[in-house]
């Protein structure tokens, strides 16, 4: 957390510290023309935004109307917003990062980073794999073996084995029985907290 804090304190700082270099080292520009030119480089990019965000709100509106999910014409909508708060904020540092998300030819890329980096991984640990596929459908991870029906440490849950149930005819209709393997009697269940 600290270090995205440091980041954010160090963007207004360098872009301080480039606007006194440029003004400082040439002085045709002046504090005037700095001004002009951040303001100038904030409505360019502004208005690259604008046609880049109507540009991905038609190719969602096309993959929609294919059926297939907007991935990445969603992460490029977070991409674009994210620019433009870069080119709102007066400086050259964050014009640049604001350019740099804003142009198809660079933001594709860090779409990809993103992507792969950041989105894949924490989808991954939310759902234990089930978001990319990386879900284990055959066998058990880690060479392990379902074996035969096991009681958990808390005593609440069961692992079943193949023949661990069985349907019973006869009395009723649909009827079956679960053999947990606990020899128990109704006495010593009623005892039992943890007995369903």
């Amino acid at each position: 957390m600290l270090w995205w804090i440091f980041a954010l304190l160090l963007i207004p700082f360098l872009d301080a510290v480039l606007l006194a270099v440029i003004v400082t080292q040439f002085d045709f520009i002046g504090w005037i023309g700095m001004v002009l030119l951040v303001v100038l480089t904030g409505l360019i990019g502004m208005l690259l935004v604008r046609a880049e965000g109507r540009r991905t709100i038609r190719k969602m509106q096309r993959s929609m109307a294919q059926g297939t999910p907007p991935t990445n014409e969603l992460l490029d909508g977070g991409l674009l917003i994210a620019a433009g708060a870069f080119l709102l904020t007066p400086g050259l540092v964050t014009d640049v990062i604001g350019f740099l998300l804003a142009v198809p030819l660079t933001r594709i890329p860090i779409r990809a980073a993103l992507k792969r980096f950041v989105i894949v991984p924490y989808a991954d640990k939310k759902t234990g794999g089930l978001a990319s596929g990386g879900v284990w459908t055959v066998g058990f991870p880690d060479g392990g073996s379902a074996g035969d029906a096991t009681e958990s440490a808390d005593k609440g849950t069961y692992d079943l084995g193949p023949d661990a149930y069985s349907v019973r005819d006869g009395d009723a209709e649909d009827s079956y029985t679960i053999d947990f393997g606990d020899e128990r009697t109704d006495d010593e269940r009623d005892d039992d907290p943890n007995a369903r």
